[in-house]
């Protein structure tokens, strides 16, 4: 009787690719080939290595989320009585009331009529309306400028718009950035082409005014394209307004207003 081979599994491990066996008279026999300590199986090796790629995505998505649920923008777009109206990490917004914390981190302390103690992962810091703030892992290598104090107690700043100079007073009581006709002509925006609307002056005048999209405005450092503004008929101081001081962190220390860029 001639013997024959018995079919080896390599798949599941029951034998070495290098070991073969034969069957005499129904008693099995191996080989000198065959491995002595046979390792894990095909599909033990598939099981372990599909196993342990995703707890490494795991592990790198629970560190990145660790990261950000530190880095915390907060900013104040509404005021009441005990209670402020935030947004949160750029997410829609929310009504605050005093004492209650934020699954961010979160606490509104108190309100004024023109601005909000808030605790902001473990620190306080005042808010004025319109004003955003961003914890320092947000702001890190970002561009930034500082502005000092006049001595009338405003902020000034030279800045450039389409890359031609021009001084602006910044003003967190105007919507958008806000440019005198005298001027805008100066820094060839051809404003008859914008929007015509009409603005209040502060005397009560109503004047003329077109809405325009600035290709670029540049204070120190900090440069944002496509910037939202008005030319309003006549002359006047041109503002610096919420158009683009909502793309920066507006920081107050002392006598100093530092603006750093968001986007």
């Amino acid at each position: 009787m001639n013997p024959s081979p018995a079919k080896a599994s390599v798949e599941d491990g029951t034998a070495s690719p290098s070991s073969s066996f034969t069957s005499v008279h129904g008693k099995p026999f191996a080989s000198r080939n065959v491995a002595k300590c046979p390792g894990p199986s095909v599909r033990e090796k598939r099981k372990t290595a599909i196993g342990f790629i995703p707890m490494r995505i795991l592990t790198l998505i629970l560190l990145a989320a660790s990261g950000v649920a530190n880095a915390t923008d907060v900013n104040v777009i509404g005021l009441f009585p005990g209670k402020a109206v935030v947004s949160i990490n750029r997410g829609p917004p929310r009504t605050l009331s005093a004492g209650v914390a934020t699954p961010e981190g979160v606490t509104l302390i108190s309100t004024t009529k023109t601005d909000a103690v808030l605790e902001i992962d473990g620190k306080r810091q005042t808010l004025e309306m319109g004003q955003d703030y961003q914890t320092p892992d947000r702001t890190s290598g970002k561009q930034s400028v500082t502005l000092p104090m006049d001595s009338s107690g405003h902020f000034m700043t030279d800045a450039m718009v389409n890359g031609v100079h021009i001084r602006f007073l910044v003003d967190t009581g105007a919507t958008v950035v806000s440019i005198p006709a005298s001027d805008a002509s100066r820094l060839g925006i051809d404003y008859m082409k914008g929007t015509l609307g009409y603005a209040i002056t502060a005397d009560g005048r109503r004047v003329p005014s077109w809405h325009v999209l600035l290709d670029s405005v540049q204070v120190g450092d900090v440069t944002l394209l496509n910037v939202e503004g008005t030319v309003h008929e006549g002359s006047g101081i041109p503002l610096l307004g919420m158009s683009f001081i909502n793309r920066t962190e507006m920081r107050r220390e002392g006598e100093n207003l530092t603006l750093t860029k968001r986007y």
